[in-house]
């Protein structure tokens, strides 16, 4: 008797042939290389910012690590890291009265896990996962630019992401990098046709900022556009396919206002006033939509001269913003761009109070760079190289006089 004949033998699994293999670590693999020009531009950007502004810190006998991840709003999520939702501040102003429920909860969580596997403190956890969304969400607009408009106009895209007049918030314990990180991946799996990762993107993002909105609004609207057309070109041929196609349609656009419309009705349970909870917070903060007639005080204010000097930076900002999305709407870009960016760019104009930090709040509409950075493709290197070396001039100065020399919050 052979021994293959009385002892037990496990069959193997057999193995799938090489063309049903997953492939995607190859495609990571790829997309990453392409993109890895992209991000060592912009990592030496936002490391010469950070270089600028603690250099002076350092000489003005400021530290600059603290001013990165303990300023203002990063002392809010250094509460809510330790202590959970519950801290309310009241203000001399009776009309006034500061509630943490006003800030979305995905970043502190994600410092708090960070805190916990690293061992970190809150500074060096809270800036970790900034750096790190930072990073990501550079990747993910430069694979939108690249499905665009082809991958010099995708890197010139997160160079002048990174040299924005505000880049400076990009390495700070803000929430701005890591919805930018969700916003830029959810528009490029709605520009792919991934609609169930778009809407979980999307949830993400909803999370992470109150105008987190904008990208669910991109995602629904893109799904509904690509629905009709699906319809609208149907053959008999087509009609198993479509079916499948419609499922991840109407799932992702089902998913994406889910994490924002989450934690607003769970604030407003808190609250009380399930549906309208939450604004009432964000009104006791003086913060609230009135169709832009704070933001016009602002500007006759500061045209008598009453106002701080980060107020005409904020103007040039804004204006210049309202020009790219009209430049952008000529180039007829896919609909969810331009429902991200509209909803981005109708919130911040309409928004009360903070007027100084508008242009923060336009950090994640980086579509509206799309125009700029396809122009500057078509120009020549020379052109590329002191435009480009003008604004992280004035990128790296206005981020030090931000952080380093003002009195005001970005």
């Amino acid at each position: 008797m052979s021994a293959d004949t009385h002892l037990p033998v496990r069959a193997s699994r057999p193995r799938p042939p090489a063309r049903l293999r997953p492939r995607w670590r190859t495609r990571v693999r790829s997309a990453l290389l392409r993109a890895a020009p992209a991000l060592a531009l912009y990592a030496a950007l936002r490391l010469g910012g950070m270089l600028s502004m603690a250099i002076w810190s350092w000489h003005a006998g400021k530290h600059p690590r603290m001013l990165l991840g303990h300023s203002w709003d990063a002392i809010w999520y250094e509460r809510l890291v330790d202590h959970g939702y519950g801290t309310v501040v009241h203000s001399d102003d009776p009309t006034r009265l500061y509630s943490d429920l006003a800030f979305f909860p995905l970043y502190p969580a994600l410092v708090r896990g960070v805190r916990a596997v690293l061992s970190l403190g809150f500074v060096n956890a809270g800036l970790l996962v900034s750096w790190a969304a930072a990073g990501v969400a550079a990747w993910g607009i430069y694979a939108v630019g690249e499905r665009l408009q082809g991958r010099r106009a995708a890197t010139l895209l997160v160079v002048l992401w990174g040299a924005l007049p505000h880049a400076i918030v990009q390495s700070m314990a803000y929430t701005e990098s890591l919805m930018t990180a969700f916003a830029a991946w959810a528009l490029y799996a709605a520009l792919t046709g991934r609609w169930l990762w778009a809407g979980t993107c999307a949830v993400l993002a909803g999370l992470s900022r109150p105008n987190g909105i904008a990208v669910a609004a991109a995602v629904a609207l893109g799904a509904a556009w690509q629905i009709c057309q699906l319809w609208r070109n149907r053959t008999p041929d087509s009609l198993s396919l479509r079916a499948r196609q419609d499922w991840r349609l109407w799932a992702g656009a089902t998913l994406a206002p889910l994490g924002w419309l989450g934690y607003v009705v769970w604030v407003g349970w808190q609250k009380g006033s399930p549906l309208f909870g939450y604004f009432r917070v964000q009104r006791r903060w003086g913060s609230e939509f009135d169709f832009g007639a704070d933001a016009w005080g602002s500007v006759r204010n500061m045209v008598l001269g009453q106002e701080h000097i980060t107020y005409p930076m904020t103007v040039a900002v804004v204006v210049l913003a309202v020009l790219l999305f009209v430049l952008l709407l000529l180039d007829r870009p896919p609909l969810a761009l331009i429902a991200y960016s509209g909803v981005l760019l109708f919130i911040t104009l309409g928004g009360a109070r903070y007027f100084g930090s508008k242009p923060r709040f336009l950090l994640p509409a980086f579509p509206l760079l799309l125009p700029l950075a396809v122009g500057m493709a078509r120009a020549r290197l020379r052109t590329v190289v002191v435009t480009v070396g003008a604004l992280a001039g004035l990128s790296w100065c206005y981020g030090t006089y931000l952080l380093a020399i003002a009195a005001t919050a970005p």
